[in-house]
């Protein structure tokens, strides 16, 4: 192998400045690259596994009517804590009808009634304010009654739809918004690098506004999976693409062609498990639990469930989380647009006959 030289005599090259060439030589980004996806591949399994792999509920809300204070009813709710191994939030209501408001308000995740008897009651789950909990709680609930002798009705009063049985398919569509979000930003990146500050936001909103009614048109008309309140779904859905394009542009502006690390960690590795799609949040460890509500992602589910399974409740919290990320990101890259790789002269000509 022949010696690094350098200078008129041929003298070897130093490892200082061995170690200078090979900065300045495409191998150093491309080992930087090579370090930066092994651990992003790390990162990716760990955060997906950790959230989904074995979800354990932590906090679990129920509303309670009739003889709950009887020592039967408390016995009940231990004997079902100690089942699940959690703890069972209790919001006792007067009657039935309240209740079921409060589940409409997704307040809570079920409704248990004690029967005067104390030997029969009903347990009203809802599978649409999580699949995996309402599971969870049909397998269990009957369990524990056997044991104390109590007879347990369970019924779901607000069923998934029968194209969407497992509760997956917003958490799939809010994904695509997200990826095929930043994807596009990306894109615009690369291939309308010279697009000026106005026009990229312009761009961005409009890949949104008609990606966001693909991925609502191929979900609900042509496959027929779920039966979208269309136009507040393709709102939605547009909103987070925007966003996702957005939070990309943002950090494009502050880091250049790392960008890329920085949204895939917020949207992807902390974003879409922490975003109660495929896991519902009481399943979820505590810290993803409540960090996901005040992330892109977990704002786009959390609207996007409510407008489909619970129509007439929808709820300010998300689409106020979804715009701040937006002002956040538009701001951002607005002040600091002059740092932006991207952008072009007004006038060209005129600058060229300068």
């Amino acid at each position: 192998m022949a010696h690094l030289s350098h200078g008129a005599h041929g003298e070897p090259a130093t490892r200082g400045e061995r170690w200078s060439a090979f900065r300045q030589s495409p191998f150093w980004p491309a080992t930087v690259l090579v370090l930066i996806l092994a651990a992003a591949a790390g990162l990716f399994a760990g955060s997906y596994t950790y959230s989904m792999a074995n979800p354990t509920p932590r906090l679990i809300p129920t509303a309670v009517v009739g003889s709950y204070e009887a020592a039967g009813g408390r016995a009940y709710l231990k004997g079902l804590e100690q089942a699940l191994d959690t703890s069972v939030k209790v919001h006792p209501y007067d009657t039935r009808a309240a209740a079921r408001e409060a589940i409409e308000q997704q307040e809570v995740f079920a409704v248990f009634e004690l029967r005067d008897d104390g030997r029969s009651a009903h347990l009203d789950l809802s599978g649409a304010s999580g699949a995996s909990v309402a599971e969870l709680l049909a397998e269990t609930a009957p369990a524990v009654g056997k044991k104390l002798g109590v007879h347990v009705t369970v019924r779901d009063v607000n069923p998934l739809q029968q194209g969407d049985p497992r509760g997956l398919a917003i958490f799939y569509i809010s994904l695509a918004a997200v990826i095929i979000g930043f994807v596009g930003a990306i894109q615009l990146s690369v291939h309308a690098r010279t697009l000026t500050p106005v026009e990229r936001i312009l761009f961005t909103a409009a890949y949104s506004l008609l990606g966001g009614f693909a991925i609502a048109a191929t979900v609900d008309w042509l496959l027929g999976a779920l039966d979208l309140p269309f136009a507040e779904s393709w709102l939605i859905l547009a909103l987070t693409m925007f966003v996702s394009g957005m939070v990309f542009t943002m950090f494009n502006t502050m880091f250049g062609r790392w960008a890329m690390l920085p949204t895939w960690g917020l949207m992807v590795i902390i974003g879409n498990p922490s975003s109660g799609g495929a896991v519902s949040w009481p399943l979820l460890p505590s810290p993803l639990g409540l960090i996901g509500r005040w992330l892109p992602p977990g704002a786009s589910v959390n609207a996007q469930h409510t407008a489909v399974y619970f129509q007439g409740y929808q709820h300010a919290f998300p689409f106020l989380v979804l715009a701040g990320w937006a002002l956040l990101s538009c701001t951002v890259f607005w002040f600091w647009r002059h740092r932006h790789p991207g952008g072009r002269e007004k006038n060209p000509l005129a600058a060229d006959d300068a």
